[in-house]
């Protein structure tokens, strides 16, 4: 890895911290509750800072999308270890949309899944925009992106099923959580590809693949 590679700058350092800081504090505290489920949560937040350092100067995350996923981590952490009841904050109802029980809209849970796969999505787009610049303007650069975030949200439902095989009561839901998990993945990357591509203008690209 180049030298360059591993010289912060300060916001960068800043989100560093920031993240280690609730990764190590969350660590403890469910350490010493006994909750060995956590492990899995701390094995992806590892995976996934490594991966985000690793890539840091080749990709040129800006700041706000390395907070925005920061963010993601640690509102997943709260969300599978904080008690709530006789549950976690993941279960927890925030507005009675529709629905009970499984089936009720809009939970925690489900707010976190929008966010985090909408940022997912966004990622996706830096790094096709970033590698392929040609792709601007195109449907591709938006289609693309949120079709593979939804891909990688079903990547995140196997991993939850390969908890609930390793770990007993390890609060991920059942059939119908599963489902409502994978439709709001879907409704926060095709949000977050729509505000990019507002953003971005209808600047036409030099070859346009529809």
């Amino acid at each position: 890895m180049p030298a360059d590679r591993l010289i912060l700058t300060r916001g960068e350092k800043a989100i560093l911290a920031f993240t280690l800081a609730y990764v190590t504090g969350f660590t403890i505290f469910f350490l010493s509750r006994g909750n060995y489920e956590f492990i899995i949560y701390v094995a992806t937040m590892a995976l996934l800072i490594g991966l985000v350092g690793w890539n840091l100067r080749r990709a040129a995350f800006p700041v706000a999308m390395l907070a925005a996923l920061s963010i993601w981590g640690l509102a997943h952490m709260a969300g599978g270890g904080i008690p709530v009841g006789d549950s976690v904050l993941y279960s927890l109802p925030l507005i009675p949309i529709v629905g009970t029980g499984e089936m009720t809209i809009l939970k925690y849970d489900q707010l976190v899944h929008a966010y985090g796969f909408g940022v997912t999505a966004w990622v996706l787009w830096h790094l096709m925009a970033h590698n392929y610049p040609v792709l601007r303007g195109s449907w591709t650069i938006y289609v693309y992106p949120a079709l593979a975030a939804m891909g990688l949200g079903a990547v995140n439902e196997i991993i939850e099923f390969s908890a609930v095989l390793a770990v007993p009561e390890t609060n991920v839901g059942g059939y119908f959580n599963t489902a409502l998990d994978l439709c709001f993945n879907a409704l926060g990357a095709v949000l977050a590809m729509v505000i990019v591509a507002r953003t971005e203008g209808r600047r036409p690209a030099a070859h346009s693949v529809r």
